[in-house]
């Protein structure tokens, strides 16, 4: 703490973005700040809410870049966190992408949904949060509007021609001046013109009628009822018709709750509701949230953006080019405040769940630390062998960050330097394996080691940790009773029970743990065991190589399938007679 004082005492008091470091280097945090030198002491100086505090108390060191402008700083953190993706800005990330109506730049152009915006010439509508929307809209345009629906021109017209939903360039001349009035109609209709298409259709409804036409007036009448019905689900209406999206957001016990409506045409269509914690400043988290929602190249902006009080309309503004504003009074006001209304409302119902969460994450690894006399375990790393009378071992390890499965961490091992059931020449093996490579490649190393087993296999990962690699990461063993499940959790050199209340969330975790790494490792073994058996099985069949084992696995999914085949059905896969009669008799036989 001494290191880091000395390093408060000399910030400058200049705009910039700060990383906050743990103990291991990794970067946990990234911030921007009007000043750095009040923004990164405030971290350090008084008291904070649980969240804040957490990541505090991780904070081993931190760095600084110096920018000459506060937008220079927006758009430098938004980088930061991208390329370095720490854990205390995930829940900032905005991963979701929206489907658009899209009208293709073709000579015969098509009506598709699409969640990728490109600069393709085509004609985007949207965003349509609600995708079910999206489609619905799309059903009834493709009712009133024949254009082209396959993706390359067939050689002959397709059901969509016989129900009157394409005009069939296919065979039939199209001219270009029919298509682009129909795209011209689309446009008016997804932009404003529901009144007028309305209208028009009525006209054609009641023509069809006089005609005597009544399954063509009962398709355009079931048309209009659908429009209207889609209407319907557009909540609020503004005259303008101008596309606007609308912030509101809430804040309490560290986490933030920020709701986006989508203003279209005037109307609002749908909203955007996003939950996540938040440190410090709710106003500079907000700007960090609306600079990533943009940022995603999915995302069209609005031709207006409507922000609460407090929040730096000119940053945004300057930011994303887009006009900016706090309404004072109004129909835009009325948005604003509906949207933070929301966002208050969304805030408290996912309170309880998001406090039920914590208690089985968060605060169940700090409680486990204290009990085992250890640093809080924010990322565990569990192993577990598996096999069944020695044939195939394998191992598998699983990984937990902040008391949830991280399973892009998780990693399968083949056994490769033991023969025969040696489960703790398995575990030396895995182990030395998993912590050399880490220390080569220098990733995070775990504050926590997890082995599924008791005092042996405890020593065994402890000789490999400290003795052999010189790591001082603590080593504990989960053993189980003599019904397989979970009993104790032993600790130390000699081991030792580490007493934990068994309707405990820390001793929950440990179960979890023990049940997902067992889980991953029998399926891997499954998966392995199979493989194998179904190769040597017709190893020694002559005619049988590797190509011929891929075709039947492929073709009959199993080796049980296969005992069950005839001879012509494996003689159908170009496989000769004589060959395809061994297979039968050696997998029978087996």
């Amino acid at each position: 703490m001494g290191y880091i004082k000395e390093k408060l005492a000399v910030l400058p008091d200049q705009p910039g973005c700060y990383l906050m470091k743990d103990r291991q280097g990794t970067i946990i945090y990234v911030g921007k700040a009007k000043v750095l030198k009040n923004r990164v002491r405030s971290y350090f100086t008084g008291s904070h809410d649980g969240k804040t505090q957490r990541l505090v108390s991780e904070i081993a060191d931190f760095e600084y870049i110096v920018t000459s402008s506060n937008i220079e700083a927006l758009i430098l953190e938004m980088n930061l966190i991208k390329k370095h993706d720490p854990k205390y800005n995930v829940m900032l990330k905005d991963d979701k992408s929206y489907p658009y109506l899209k009208i293709t730049n073709e000579k015969h152009p098509r009506l598709i949904t699409t969640r990728q915006v490109k600069k393709d010439g085509g004609k985007y509508f949207g965003p349509y949060p609600n995708a079910g929307a999206a489609n619905e809209t799309k059903k009834m345009l493709d009712r009133i509007y024949p254009l082209r629906k396959c993706r390359t021109l067939p050689d002959k017209v397709c059901l969509y021609y016989h129900i009157g939903q394409c005009l069939a360039p296919c065979v039939y001349d199209v001219s270009d001046e029919e298509n682009e009035k129909m795209v011209q109609e689309i446009t008016k209709f997804l932009r404003s013109g529901h009144d007028e298409i309305k209208a028009q259709l009525t006209e054609k409804m009641l023509k069809a009628s006089e005609e005597l036409n009544f399954e063509r007036a009962k398709e355009i009448r079931d048309t209009l009822q659908h429009m209207e019905a889609v209407r319907e689900k557009q909540k609020m209406t503004i005259n303008d018709h101008v596309n606007r999206d609308v912030f509101g957001f809430s804040y309490d016990k560290g986490w933030m709750c920020v709701q986006v409506f989508f203003i279209r045409q005037g109307k609002l269509i749908e909203r955007d509701v996003s939950i996540f914690p938040f440190y410090m400043d709710a106003a500079e988290d907000l700007l960090t949230f609306i600079g990533q929602f943009y940022m995603k190249k999915e995302h069209i902006k609005p031709s207006e953006i409507l922000v609460p009080d407090g929040v730096d309309t000119d940053l945004i503004e300057q930011f994303l080019e887009v006009k900016t504003i706090f309404p004072k009074r109004g129909k835009k006001k009325e948005l604003v405040d509906l949207a933070t209304e929301n966002a208050k409302v969304a805030l408290k119902e996912k309170f309880s769940l998001i406090e039920r969460d914590e208690q089985r994450t968060v605060k169940a690894i700090e409680n486990l630390g204290q009990a085992m006399g250890i640093a809080t375990p924010y990322r565990i790393e569990a192993f577990d062998n598996s096999n069944i009378q020695g044939t195939d071992p394998v191992s598998a390890m699983v990984t937990f960050i902040d008391g949830k499965p991280s399973r892009k961490d998780y990693r399968k091992y083949k056994i490769k330097s033991v023969e025969g059931p040696d489960d703790y020449g398995s575990m030396r093996e895995v182990v030395r394996r998993r912590y050399i490579r880490l220390l080569n490649e220098e990733l995070p190393l775990p504050d926590l080691i997890v082995i599924d087993g008791g005092k042996g296999q405890i020593a065994v990962a402890q000789e490999i940790i400290s003795d052999e690699l010189g790591l001082a990461i603590p080593v504990c063993g989960l053993a189980k009773d003599e019904k397989h499940r979970t009993s104790q959790l032993l600790m130390g050199d000699p081991p030792v029970e580490i007493p934990l209340k068994r309707d405990s969330h820390e001793f929950y975790l440990l179960q979890r743990i023990q049940d997902e790494v067992h889980r991953f490792a029998i399926t891997f073994h499954r998966q392995t065991r199979s493989k194998t058996f179904f190769q040597s099985i017709l190893d020694d069949i002559p005619g049988v190589g590797e190509k011929r084992k891929q075709q039947l696995l492929k073709h009959f999914g199993s080796v049980k399938k296969m005992k069950d085949a005839k001879v012509d059905e494996i003689t159908e896969l170009g496989i000769p007679q004589k060959v395809a009669e061994a297979i039968i008799e050696k997998l029978q036989g087996e």
